[in-house]
């Protein structure tokens, strides 16, 4: 078995200057959206929700925010730090929000500047009502962020149409890219928003130097010192996308969540996130069984060559995630996914029926 060579990632050639701007634009494309700018953060994509937050509070602003995970926490930690009065609207845990609990929230409050959430859940399977969210925010005028980081390539992400405002995306999910480099996109109604707070630069949190930066400057070399490395990787992800096509991406992923919701179900094994419409397409999580430990199950699986994930958060231990993001989004993978986990189930005395999820899983694929 050949081993890869280490020493092809030394020495790599500098990114263009001239090729920033064109694969901005290509991230545009994956946004659905010719009225926003992308910037890049020469980070992954956490670096780039933190300053986001720290970008758009100030005292005296009111946020509320959607925490459907640790990642939503973590959001509205940062808004506040930055002296928002952010009011948290939580779901059950690892499931994802009920509009009617964010709706509520905002009609206690008699004036909301931000409200933010996360699209898709990488950490729990869960998918938040991105349309309902969007219309409740823009009923109060709200700016209305969204950490896309899992979604981009899952999901649709239709950023005009839907009023976004600001919108935060990682590659490493289902565009099976690098996770050291990310990109924002934000409306011109945000970097107004932005615009008129004290900035706070010089800082890597800061989107207004940014924009001052690299966007007010022409899209020319960008600040700082690029990682090559992660701009070329990056460059190559959107290639394989672009070839597959967008639409094709999405759709590989909605059958592989269909094909891992029917499998587990088959096997006699009712998905953590019961309704299929509001389940991720990037993983599928299922209950860990009761007397057994998630940790010597996910071994157990390892064994049989298959990485099953842990929960995170709230429902670590509760759950384990069969991946099927990215390259991931495939019959082998899923079939994989699902026998290996029925068979350990099974060696363990449980009462599935791995030959019947085999079965549910090719037939989604027609196979």
């Amino acid at each position: 078995m050949s081993r890869f060579d280490p020493r092809l990632l030394l020495d790599p050639p500098r990114y263009p200057a001239d090729r920033y701007a064109p694969l901005a634009d290509r991230i545009k494309r994956l946004f659905a959206t010719t009225q926003s700018d992308v910037v890049f953060v020469q980070a992954e994509a956490i670096l780039a929700l933190e300053a986001v937050a720290t970008s758009i509070a100030r005292p005296g602003l009111v946020a509320v925010n959607v925490v459907t995970s640790p990642y939503g926490a973590w959001f509205g930690t940062w808004l506040a730090r930055a002296g928002a009065t952010v009011h948290q609207v939580s779901a059950a845990a690892g499931q994802p929000i009920e509009a009617a609990a964010v709706s509520a929230c905002l009609d206690r409050l008699p004036h909301v500047d931000i409200v933010a959430a996360v699209h898709a859940e990488s950490s729990n399977g869960a998918l938040n009502p991105l349309g309902a969210l969007a219309a409740l925010a823009r009923s109060r005028e709200a700016l209305f962020v969204v950490d896309a980081v899992a979604s981009v390539g899952g999901h649709p992400i239709d950023f005009d149409r839907h009023d976004i405002d600001i919108a935060v995306i990682g590659a490493q999910k289902g565009l099976a890219g690098p996770a050291g480099v990310s990109a924002v996109a934000v409306s011109a109604r945000a970097w107004a928003h932005i615009d008129a707070l004290p900035d706070f630069a010089p800082s890597s949190l800061s989107l207004a130097e940014l924009k001052r930066n690299w966007l007010d400057r022409g899209r020319l070399a960008l600040p700082g010192t690029p990682p090559a490395l992660e701009f070329w990787a990056l460059d190559a992800a959107l290639d394989r996308v672009e070839a597959e096509g967008i639409e094709q991406v999405i759709a590989r992923h909605r059958q592989a969540a269909r094909a891992s919701r029917a499998g587990l179900r088959a096997l006699g094994v009712e998905p953590w996130i019961a309704a299929d419409d509001a389940a991720s397409a990037l993983v599928t999580s299922a209950p860990v069984p009761e007397g057994v430990h998630a940790d010597a199950l996910i071994a157990d699986v390892a064994k049989l060559g298959v990485g099953l994930l842990p929960g995170f958060g709230e429902i670590e231990g509760k759950i384990v995630r069969l991946d099927h993001t990215g390259l991931h989004a495939s019959f082998d993978a899923v079939l994989a996914n699902v026998t290996a986990f029925g068979a350990v189930l099974e060696r363990w005395g449980a009462s599935v029926d791995v030959g019947a999820a085999v079965r549910a899983v090719r037939e989604i694929y027609a196979l």
